[in-house]
């Protein structure tokens, strides 16, 4: 029977080639999507990974370990990108060597990743080759180090009796290789973890489900055609044993087949796709790789899952040899096909105010509810398809309505099936973007435009925060450079005023109104003032423009206290702001590199721009994904129903009326469930929103709508763009018996 099935399936003619070519098609490009899912949430893990080891004195017993290193991170800028930067020492032979390196820099050396060792070549020395002691350029960083192919990162070489004084070092005998997940001096990181993890859960939950029904609804390709015959072979003598064979074989070798295409999609697609900077950074091709486990479930899974659905499409036939040609119309579906759906809300609402603790904890918490919404939708579908049918015959005035509305009422499972995969898009679409919308609303919106010319050296580490005068001398006579202002820690025994905001909690430091007066940008200082309270780097709210509270200090007494910032102000160049920070740089080695407003708020909106790239990947996967599905749901569904459509031909309805016939049953399920897919999708925002970040949610903007109305005018044009095969499949010769 099985070499009886491969010569149905090769060599069945036209039709069974057709067949087996839309099926191939259709399960490749589920294979290659669901691929792309999977090893994508295991290429952005293994790029927060490698900001690892440049975070190793933050893990737990970083220094065991043989000779352990002296070691200083360091977050540096050049033009508004971020840089990299470990300086290290060895104390001895055994020194842990960092990833990437073939060895470890010595005093007066440096590694640098291969963007970087680009741009200090094309740049003048005192912009960034300076910030290098020695500049001596001993090699460029492997992949193994690099977040990305295009990040800037520099290993530095020092003498030990040099950094083991410096403020801030720590000792590391013990690489890490995952991302931080506790940073309480600062770290330098990708999306954080916490975070990554449970989002990239829902982004596969969002984008697998599709993709079954897709594959699914690709393999049911024809169902009813083969029905027919199979029963044909029952009534010849055939065992349902042997049509179960038959069945599985040409659902095997179209999967196979599609399988493999999307194995190849996989791979001449993966550099294209690693290059899209979903996180903010683009991923390495390798970062995409097929693991132990990925490849075989995959191989194995999608031909299981084709055989599956062609066994169930044909339960019918394993019955009896009579089943096909016996129907009757189904039961129809009772009100409790709402019960998963109101579950699933259900679930979500119980989080609220009881959020768990700890990553692993909320994914069980939020996904499985996520889970049961989508589940529930699904359930749901058929009752609403079957309310809304019945609403219809009842106002219907036309045949067309009425030949639709009885046709959904008889089968309203068949009806929405044809439509489920764009459902469950309209409820993913409507989750990200309410999620996503929500969060960008509650993000400070400037009132004011951020100032690019002033660099602000702020000092964290008490250690490191000098007193007497901080600006470096080299400072003062550069050019570019226009004024210099100190911010000063207060006595412990000096109460700041109340804050003017009400929930800042500052100003809280202070500084001299003669040098406030050489940064208009900064505010002024009142009438008559000498020294006033200001925030530590001169950058309050937006929306503060008043008059800094005067203090009651001598600014003579100033330089006595520890300096919490310095305030520089340049012409705005980016020469006088390179070559100021690597001034700075190099009189105050600290954690964090003198930094302007508009580089910390682009840092700031860094992360919440890779999760807006990671919705939209989502949105539009899953939209691609269901018009796939409903383009192969509405032909086939045409292709089995050619012959009662021929026989309402020959009894004289036009072609027209068909067309409208067709043009209902796809569009009545399709606006009755979009509806209540996006009710439910952005309740669900709204539940998740209030659960997990306390945050309500935000009105969704013009681009959601936006986003809706282009998804179901893609859909109305998918299902127009069959209507030219009524004519050829319901002419006279496809309403004869075979």
């Amino acid at each position: 029977m099985i070499r009886f099935g491969l010569r149905l399936t090769l060599a069945g003619g036209r039709e069974a080639l057709v067949r087996l070519t839309v099926i191939a098609l259709a399960v490749a490009l589920g294979v290659a999507m669901l691929l792309f899912a999977l090893t994508g949430l295991h290429g952005v893990t293994s790029q927060n990974d490698r900001y690892g080891w440049a975070n190793s004195a933050n893990q737990p017993g970083a220094e065991r370990g043989a000779d352990p290193l002296w070691w200083q991170l360091r977050v540096d800028g050049f033009e508004r990108r971020t840089v990299g930067r470990v300086d290290l020492a060895a104390t001895g032979p055994r020194s842990p060597v960092p990833p990437g390196l073939p060895r470890l820099p010595g005093p007066g050396e440096y590694y640098a990743s291969p963007e970087l060792a680009k741009l200090i070549a094309a740049t003048p020395a005192a912009e960034l080759a300076d910030r290098f002691p020695g500049r001596r350029l001993a090699g460029t960083i492997g992949p193994a180090a690099l977040p990305a192919p295009n990040s800037l990162v520099a290993v530095v070489g020092y003498d030990p009796a040099e950094l083991s004084r410096r403020p801030g070092v720590a000792r590391v005998g013990t690489l890490a290789t995952t991302a931080p997940t506790h940073c309480p001096y600062g770290c330098w990181a990708g999306i954080p973890t916490a975070g990554l993890q449970l989002i990239l859960s829902v982004v596969a939950a969002a984008l697998i489900f599709p993709l079954f029904i897709l594959i699914g609804t690709a393999t049911r390709l024809a169902a009813t055609r083969r029905e027919q015959r199979f029963a044909a072979m029952r009534l010849v003598g055939a065992t349902p044993a042997q049509v179960s064979v038959v069945s599985a074989v040409e659902a095997t070798v179209s999967a196979l087949a599609g399988t493999a295409l999307g194995f190849l999609l996989f791979f001449a697609l993966r550099g294209t796709l690693a290059a899209i900077p979903l996180t903010g950074a683009p991923l390495f091709p390798a970062d995409l790789a097929l693991g132990p486990v990925t490849a075989p479930a995959v191989a194995l899974g999608v031909p299981l899952l084709a055989v599956l659905a062609a066994r169930f499409a044909l339960r019918r036939v394993r019955i009896s040899p009579l089943g096909v040609t016996r129907r009757v119309t189904p039961r129809p579906p009772r009100v409790w096909r709402l019960i998963p759906l109101v579950a699933g809300l259900a679930e979500l609402a119980y989080f609220v105010g009881r959020r768990p603790p700890g990553t692993n904890a909320q994914i069980m918490a939020f996904l499985p509810g996520i889970f049961v919404i989508m589940i529930g939708l699904l359930v749901a579908g058929p009752w609403l398809t079957m309310a809304g049918s019945r609403l219809i015959a009842a106002r219907a005035r036309r045949p067309a309505s009425l030949i639709a509305a009885r046709r959904l009422a008889d089968d309203p499972r068949a009806g929405f099936r044809s439509v489920s995969g764009l459902v469950l898009a309209l409820f993913v679409t409507s989750v990200a973007v309410g999620v996503m919308g929500s969060i960008a609303a509650e993000q400070n919106v400037p009132a004011r435009s951020p100032s690019a010319a002033s660099l602000v050296t702020l000092f964290r580490d008490e250690r490191a925060a000098p007193a007497g005068d901080p600006v470096p001398a080299a400072l003062r006579g550069q050019p570019g450079v226009l004024a210099n202002a100190v911010t000063r820690v207060p006595p412990a025994n000096l109460a700041p005023p109340a804050d003017p905001i009400g929930n800042w909690g500052w100003p809280s430091s202070l500084a001299a109104c003669a040098d406030l007066a050489r940064i208009p940008a900064a505010g002024r200082c009142a009438p008559g003032a000498r020294t006033a309270w200001v925030w530590p780097g001169l950058l309050g709210p937006d929306d503060w423009t008043g008059v800094w509270p005067t203090a009651d200090v001598d600014p003579a007494t100033l330089p006595a206290l520890r300096a919490q910032a310095i305030v520089t102000r340049t012409d705005g160049s980016v020469t006088a702001l390179e070559t100021a920070r690597t001034t700075l740089q190099l009189a105050h080695p600290m954690l964090y590199s003198p930094y302007s407003e508009v580089e910390f708020r682009a840092e700031s909106a860094r992360v919440f721009e890779g999760w807006k790239r990671l919705a939209n990947v989502v949105i539009l996967a899953s939209l691609a994904i269901a018009g796939c599905s409903l383009a192969v749901s509405v032909a086939g569904g045409l292709s089995e129903r050619k012959r009662p459509f021929s026989m309402l031909r020959l009894t004289g309805v036009p072609l027209g009326t068909l067309r409208r016939v067709v043009a209902l049953e796809s569009v009545t399920p399709l606006v009755i469930a979009s509806v209540v897919a996006l009710a439910a999708g952005l309740l669900a925002a709204h539940l998740f929103l209030t659960a997990q970040m306390e945050l309500s949610l935000s009105p969704p903007t013009i681009s959601f709508y936006a986003i809706v109305v282009g998804g179901l005018a893609a859909s109305l044009a998918v299902i127009a763009s069959t209507m030219p095969l009524l004519r050829r499949i319901t002419g006279p010769e496809a309403a004869r018996n075979e």
